[in-house]
């Protein structure tokens, strides 16, 4: 989808309307009534216990695919999940990532610390909860962990989306204080919409990824492994050439996902 496109579409949906939804719901309005006269006539010559006749059309979904294995965060949580658990960190601790997502995944096999900004009502088990701004000039109180992710959230940083002060830089202050919490040799595990640099007022940033490798060697990170998730939703775990050609190349994207694995050297603070 043409970035024009996604945002047109976006700000109709934020609006309450969601026309491909509508479109499909109409185009299979007459399938759903014929199957009600069916249910009806059938019904009288069933022998099984009673159950009572409620409508509830659920139309848009009668072609459906039976889910979707592609895209951001499908690829994203599932590069991180594995290999979080292949290492087994004693702690890992989480910056506002999507809970009924990536958080999910992990406390399948492990617990989880959760750090976001906004509030968390649910009691799960094996997941701790800490509520705080990671663009605060102090950064919180928080031990450094020996395994940090930060998926599909850095982007927001400073836009006001959820309830976050406005702040151009937001996503530096952010990436520092994110290199905070990683300790003397731990890993950080980032995820970003990369493509040609836009902020998307007030949505996301779209990163040039060599933005987000220049930011974070700032603040002593080590990029160990790079994979992305191109326009077309598909996962590439390994560059065709060398790295810089590769993000540069990264930079003409509509709307990609980078997926950095850094570590934090050691002896090195953020400025």
């Amino acid at each position: 989808m043409s970035p024009v496109y996604r945002r047109i579409g976006t700000v109709i949906i934020a609006l309450g309307f969601d026309p491909r939804r509508t479109w499909l719901s109409l185009r299979f309005l007459l399938g759903y009534l014929r199957d009600i006269r069916k249910w009806r006539q059938e019904s009288k010559q069933s022998r099984g216990p009673h159950f009572a006749f409620h409508l509830m059309p659920t139309l848009a979904e009668r072609y459906a695919n039976s889910g979707v294995a592609s895209g951001h965060y499908f690829h994203q949580d599932l590069w991180a999940a594995r290999q979080i658990h292949q290492r087994a960190p004693l702690r890992h601790l989480d910056v506002g990532s999507r809970i009924d997502g990536f958080v999910a995944h992990l406390l399948a096999f492990r617990s989880v610390e959760v750090v976001d900004i906004r509030a968390l009502d649910s009691r799960i088990p094996g997941l701790s909860f800490q509520q705080a701004d990671l663009m605060a000039a102090t950064p919180p109180s928080i031990r450094p962990a020996e395994s940090v992710s930060c998926l599909h959230a850095l982007e927001h940083f400073g836009l006001g989306r959820y309830g976050d002060p406005v702040a151009p830089d937001g996503w530096q202050t952010g990436l520092r204080n994110l290199c905070s919490l990683v300790a003397d040799d731990g890993l950080l595990y980032l995820g970003v919409p990369i493509g040609r640099p836009a902020v998307e007022f007030n949505a996301q940033r779209i990163f040039d990824p060599r933005y987000i490798v220049d930011e974070a060697r700032r603040h002593g990170l080590q990029l160990l492994a790079f994979a992305h998730v191109d326009d077309a939703g598909d996962l590439h775990e390994q560059a065709p050439g060398p790295l810089d050609a590769h993000l540069a190349q990264l930079a003409q994207l509509d709307y990609g996902c980078g997926l950095y694995l850094f570590r934090k050297q050691v002896g090195v603070s953020a400025p």
